[in-house]
């Protein structure tokens, strides 16, 4: 898998170094930052621009390329969780990436997706900086078995929804469901919520971008 751009780059060597197996540069570097990585002992490539731009599909990526053998972290058993963020159907990558980076700043545990059939990893990895390497991440289809396996092991059911209350029952084991920035949450699953949630607008605006929307809730839920 390559991943790119410079402070992910740094993230994962400094991090999971383990993990790379070639450095890939397309930029000249200065003789003490080339030191630096060669430091590391892993083989440094260098390519022309066609192939970095090829690599990064035209993304930005400063220069700096990683290849890297990828696999999720696992997450601990569901009756060993007590903070669980669950995405349904969210198809951004960039907005999965988004939360996943401030999730995992925040010490949740375990992140599950629901709704789509796979995870594009590496613009999750990007735009998580290097989050989603770290962050336990499952890709669960049946939002429905989620929901019932959570209650099941004890969790409250709090949706994110705009006629929601403005906080939440404090319990120790909280399961926060986000639903798709364009429909929310369907109504098979608002059946299934113990409780609601919204953000009070102190302007008339209905929408938040569905990252910063999460990373709000968030914080109300688990640091309010």
């Amino acid at each position: 898998m390559i991943v790119y751009g410079k402070r992910i780059f740094y993230y994962i060597l400094e991090n999971h170094k383990d993990i790379v197996k070639e450095i890939i540069l397309s930029k000249k570097l200065d003789k003490k930052e080339f030191a630096k990585l060669q430091k590391f002992n892993i083989p440094i490539k260098i390519a022309d621009n066609k192939k970095a731009q090829a690599m990064s599909k035209g993304g930005n990526h400063q220069g700096y390329f990683l290849d890297i053998d990828f696999y999720p972290k696992e997450s601990k058993h569901i009756k060993e969780l007590e903070s669980v963020l669950v995405l349904d159907n969210i198809t951004d990558m960039g907005n999965i990436g988004a939360i996943v980076r401030t999730a995992y700043s925040f010490g949740i545990d375990t992140i599950i997706v629901t709704g789509i059939n796979e995870l594009k990893w590496e613009p999750v990895i990007r735009m998580s900086a290097g989050a989603a390497i770290d962050m336990p991440i499952l890709v669960i289809k049946n939002i429905l078995d989620v929901i019932n396996d959570l209650k099941t092991s004890g969790f409250l059911i709090v949706g994110a929804d705009m006629n929601g209350k403005h906080s939440v029952s404090k319990k120790n084991k909280v399961a926060l469901v986000m639903g798709s920035e364009g429909e929310g949450l369907s109504k098979r699953v608002k059946d299934k919520l113990d409780e609601t949630i919204s953000i009070e607008m102190k302007r008339k605006f209905d929408s938040l971008n569905v990252s910063v929307a999460a990373g709000i809730l968030m914080d109300r839920i688990w640091n309010g």
